[in-house]
């Protein structure tokens, strides 16, 4: 039975003072969610802030992204050394923000995946299609050609103990979300994928939903087959809703 895990990311919001109360909040919340993994994706500048205040604490937390490269001269990047440096679990590789705004490649997306496993941190592998793509019935193909750009660089055992999120891009931010049995054929496929190379490593693997998760829809959602959690985003900002979100997780 995988355990259920469910990711916050911040993206580019937060200060120092509003960080304190949230992650306070969320600490004192987690005993009543029950067996989930919880995490938060933090801004860069926030690391620090959330390795002080979370160390001893069973909520992990990450960054939202990384460079493919180690080191060098790569001017404002981080390397996945540097994370691993502030008590880094997790590293969010591809999220189709990154991938639209500043784009970033399958096979960029690719390389920074094996960077980050390469550091022993566990990279959560973004897939997603666009509306676009949905609408001409595309959402397959786009998601499984991102799911095998990482395959084929990084090979199929590289998955064990990883996290892959789908996460239509349409539904981020929007408030619109795929019904769950969208979300369940999405990640069937996905799953399926990983075990046409290796069964055991599939069925392991942690497959996430991300878009527009709410407290009203997280246990619809997440009782679905195959998907494992969720990857959240303005909802993880709230502390009673990603809370809430938790706990459905956990039921």
């Amino acid at each position: 039975m995988r355990q259920k895990l469910v990711v916050g990311n911040w993206k580019m919001h937060g200060n120092a003072a509003d960080n304190r109360q949230l992650l306070q909040g969320l600490v004192a919340g987690l005993p009543a969610v029950g067996d989930v993994a919880v995490a938060v994706c933090v801004p860069f500048p926030y690391l620090a802030q959330a390795q002080s205040l979370l160390a001893a604490t069973p909520l992990a937390w990450g960054a939202q992204n990384l460079s493919e490269h180690a080191r060098g001269a790569y001017t404002g990047e981080v390397s996945a050394a540097m994370l691993s440096d502030f008590g880094c679990r997790y590293a969010i590789v591809g999220h189709s923000e990154r991938r639209a705004l500043y784009g970033e490649t399958d096979a960029q997306v690719a390389a920074k995946f094996v960077a980050a496993k390469a550091a022993g941190l566990v990279p959560i592998l973004c897939v997603g299609e666009t509306l676009a793509q949905r609408e001409v019935g595309d959402t397959m193909r786009v998601v499984l050609a991102q799911l095998d750009a990482v395959l084929d660089l990084a090979g199929v055992a590289a998955f064990s103990g990883v996290v892959v999120a789908y996460e239509p891009v349409w539904a981020i931010g929007t408030g619109r979300t795929a019904t769950p049995g969208e979300a369940q054929d999405v990640h069937a496929a996905i799953r399926a994928r990983v075990a046409a190379r290796d069964a055991e490593v599939a069925a392991r693997l942690q497959v996430l939903y991300g878009g527009s998760v709410k407290a009203s829809n997280a246990g619809e959602i997440f009782a679905q087959a195959d998907i494992d959690g969720g990857l959240v985003g303005g909802a993880s900002l709230v502390v009673d809703e990603f809370l809430a979100i938790c706990q459905a997780a956990g039921r």
